[in-house]
């Protein structure tokens, strides 16, 4: 099937034995690297624009995590045979073993949506001397901020059996997004393109695991590292950050945007009140130009 606006070749990696996960390395082999981390329930295609605005100059490495986009989506059970824990500290051991096995061990920049912060922030906790450019868009990096309420559809998956029921019989998590998302509605062949990779129960399982390992308190698996993460987070106020934010986003809203422009007040931040979670479909024209920019201004020599 093809992907509009997304002329790739998708690559394969065994990740851990029988479990192979999808990724875009396009650019120069020399370029400096930007690695991109996609959330949930989206997958590579979500940078689309932003590889086809860099790849020509930079090193552009897009990881499908495992049971999203193009990869494997194993099951969980006890008795399964490959078998996958969809856990936070599980995809930050896919990053780095993505990133050692393509012999990435240089300085990279992180450019991240959604569960692709808390990802990418918990590789960074062993890795910070080499994350030294941040692109941050409507992601978190931190537990929910204390004024912001957990938001209903998210608590649906993540604490009802009948809402992770649903999610995996009609994948209402991921062609909801595909419309809530978004202000500009997206057309019909990028909506399916979005929702494509998960046709089938067994193929929502990464939707619905990762809604389930939402962390909100002490004890729950994810907890400990995005904490930790958000701990660390000023540390990185020294190098260049970019936020590019959809204000009209349910989830990572005004509250998660405050909290990074407050642990990184040098970074450059482009807001948009007319955008939504997926901000680089409803802003790409703008915000793939502005991060090139950002980007050739703070070169890494």
């Amino acid at each position: 099937m093809s992907h509009p606006d997304y002329p790739f070749t998708p690559q394969r990696i065994e990740v851990r034995p029988g479990i192979a996960m999808s990724y875009l390395d396009e650019g120069p082999r020399d370029g400096e690297v930007i690695v991109m981390l996609h959330g949930n329930p989206s997958w590579s295609y979500y940078w689309r624009h932003l590889v086809l605005g860099l790849r020509d100059k930079y090193r552009c490495i897009v990881p499908d995590h495992v049971g999203m986009g193009l990869s494997d989506k194993p099951d969980d059970a006890a008795d399964a045979s490959p078998r996958y824990d969809y856990t936070l500290q599980s995809r930050v051991d896919d990053l780095a073993m993505l990133l050692d096995r393509l012999g990435i061990n240089g300085p990279v920049t992180l450019a991240v949506h959604d569960w692709g912060g808390m990802i990418g922030f918990g590789w960074a906790l062993s890795q910070a001397a080499r994350v030294r450019r941040l692109v941050l868009t409507n992601t978190a990096a931190f537990p929910l901020p204390a004024a912001k309420p957990m938001p209903w559809q998210l608590s649906f998956g993540r604490d009802s059996r009948v809402g992770g029921a649903l999610i995996r019989a009609f994948n209402l998590f991921s062609a909801g997004a595909s419309w809530l998302g978004v202000e500009r509605r997206m057309t019909a062949d990028v909506r399916r393109a979005y929702v494509a990779p998960y046709d089938s129960w067994r193929n929502r399982i990464s939707t619905l695991r990762f809604m389930q390992d939402i962390p909100l308190r002490e004890g729950d698996p994810a907890w400990s590292l995005v904490q930790e993460a958000g701990r660390r987070l000023p540390g990185f106020a020294d190098r260049p950050a970019f936020l590019g934010w959809g204000l009209r986003d349910f989830v990572f809203d005004r509250h998660f945007l405050d909290g990074f422009r407050a642990a990184l007040p040098q970074a450059q931040v482009t807001a948009f009140d007319d955008a939504g979670h997926y901000v680089l479909e409803d802003k790409h024209e703008v915000l793939v130009p502005a991060i090139r920019k950002f980007l050739d201004a703070h070169p890494l020599a």
